[in-house]
């Protein structure tokens, strides 16, 4: 199994704090955001991962995580030179994923739970993983039959069919690559993960597991504020 972390993008949302900096270096209590993620990914095993960037920071990446040597980890980075949706990271690293497996999260994504079981069982298809959410309109939402089975998903609907929402970490078989090769760019002019984990889930092959810890989406400010006290609260707690 290989890691990707996405950590591209140029952070508008967050600005001005994103005119100097990439968002996924912003602090989150006492670390670097990117940090939370990597650490989601070794704590599952994953010891191989590409992290993608955007051109402007590349070298601040560089500089904070190294090769990966003092984490136990392999680090290969890429550039994504434009955002075009988060399929694009796939294609990006074809050669670094190769014949294997492949976890993709999100640099701005900090969860709670462990995943190692989750990735360590992993066989074929996809695997995503949805939470309830207050603003299911922000993302793609997941609607389920009576037997907790997805049966759609969809992105940012005006009038969602349920609160749940897929969450920015994402498992999938080495057709991956071939499958997001197929994609078509939406009305956004983006290749959307929803379209991506509908293909797995029209083949029968998309596996929806939940969330059960927290999970933050820190692309606002108000996320941020929320993820630097839970990580404040956590490490302290870690401490008694």
């Amino acid at each position: 199994m290989k890691g990707i972390i996405l950590a591209g993008g140029s952070g508008t949302r967050l600005r001005p704090l994103t005119r100097v900096t990439s968002k996924q270096l912003l602090p989150i209590y006492n670390k670097p955001m990117i940090f939370y993620p990597l650490e989601t990914l070794m704590r599952a095993g994953i010891k191989e991962i590409l992290i993608i960037v955007a051109p402007d920071h590349a070298g601040d990446f560089l500089k904070l995580l190294g090769s990966g040597k003092e984490f136990g980890c392999k680090f290969t980075y890429e550039i994504q030179d434009k955002p075009e949706g988060l399929p694009q990271a796939f294609v990006i690293g074809e050669n670094f994923i190769g014949k294997d497996n492949v976890t993709l999260i999100l640099g701005d994504n900090l969860y709670e739970d462990d995943f190692t079981e989750a990735i360590r069982t992993f066989k074929s298809g996809g695997r995503v993983f949805a939470k309830k959410v207050k603003d299911p309109e922000r993302f793609g939402v997941v609607e389920f039959d009576s037997n907790n089975h997805a049966i759609s998903i969809e992105e940012k609907p005006e009038h969602p069919k349920s609160e749940f929402a897929v969450t920015g970490l994402y498992i999938y078989d080495n057709s991956v690559i071939q499958k997001t090769k197929a994609l078509v760019p939406s009305s956004r002019g983006e290749y959307e993960i929803t379209d991506l984990n509908n293909v797995y889930l029209k083949e029968g092959t998309l596996d929806v597991a939940f969330v059960s810890g927290k999970w933050l989406d820190t692309g606002t400010f108000e996320s941020l504020h929320e993820a630097i006290v839970f990580a404040r609260d956590r490490e302290l707690a870690s401490h008694n």
